[in-house]
């Protein structure tokens, strides 16, 4: 029988993110799963409400950080990876095709020639299918009795991973609550079959599997959720149900994604989430500047 972790969920109504810490009980040992650092866009400030409010519930109750993972390279918003690893410990690591994406944005950002495409910037890469476990510091053992495995979900972007975790699954953007469907496939590298694939394979899941969303977007009406079923996602995801087929999916994602304007935060989050969400490298002036491409996206 699989363990149930308990999974603490924290939303960031600025960004619609939810980052959940996932553990056995006070004192044992937790994944931090996508963190997010708030930054205001008009004044391009950073600060740490978001990422403290987990300090203080990781702190309060008696947690050791082993691991601070991110399901991809999220594009609406930023990372607080490394604000949390200085506060609390932990490897950061993401999908080992995070390579791609880094090689795909380097040239889009022109990022400066040292900046490297092998993951180097993540404590950890990930292959598909690897296992881990909740114990200690360094990510060894098994003090929490929690052993994760890494699923590759590709299609919203190509390093996408969700995390299985006991009884539950952290899907990242592959799909969201039932009534809200699924994410988009039009950033470069996205591909609507793909995620159908992706999506498809998390729903063959038990139907008692639990479901945590990375995002909730709630219609008019609706208070925020983002803990749903496998059962509860193939009879009612409005995009990826049951009676859904590759080709109505592909045709339904193809045309809506060609009406969505780019995220607020794309051109921050992107480039400082490929870096395991550190800022580009301080000038002579003493600051760090984020680019933003021209007539590029």
């Amino acid at each position: 029988m699989k363990s149930k972790p308990i999974v603490h969920g924290l939303f960031d109504p600025a960004t619609y993110t939810v980052t959940y810490v996932v553990h056995s009980g006070p004192g044992s040992s937790c994944a931090i799963i996508d963190s997010v650092l708030d930054y205001d866009p008009k004044s391009g400030r950073t600060s740490h409400t978001s990422a403290d409010a987990v300090v203080d519930y990781v702190r309060a109750n008696d947690l050791s950080v082993a691991w601070i993972l991110e399901t991809h390279a999220h594009a609406d918003h930023l990372s607080g990876a490394p604000y949390l690893r200085s506060k609390l410990g932990g490897r950061i690591a993401i999908g080992g095709h995070i390579t791609t994406v880094q090689t795909t944005f380097k040239g889009v950002f022109n990022l400066e020639p040292g900046f490297a495409v092998n993951g180097s910037q993540f404590d950890h890469l990930f292959d598909e299918d690897e296992t881990f476990a909740l114990g200690g510091a360094d990510g060894q053992g098994d003090q929490g009795g929690l052993i994760g495995k890494v699923l590759y979900v590709p299609g919203h972007t190509p390093a996408c991973v969700a995390y299985h975790i006991g009884d539950a699954v952290f899907v990242g953007d592959t799909m969201f609550m039932p009534d809200v469907g699924s994410a988009r496939c039009d950033f470069p590298g996205g591909d609507a079959k793909t995620l159908f694939a992706s999506a498809r394979r998390i729903l063959s899941l038990p139907g008692e599997t639990r479901l945590f969303m990375c995002h909730d977007y709630p219609p008019s009406g609706r208070e925020v959720r983002f803990e749903t079923t496998v059962a509860e996602q193939r009879a009612g995801n409005i995009h990826v149900n049951d009676s859904i087929s590759e080709a109505e999916f592909i045709a339904m994602r193809t045309a809506r994604d060609a009406t969505l304007a780019m995220p607020v935060l794309i051109l921050p989050a992107v480039q400082i989430n490929i870096r395991a969400g550190e800022l580009p490298p301080v000038e002579a002036n003493g600051v760090s500047y984020a680019k933003i491409p021209l007539n590029v996206l």
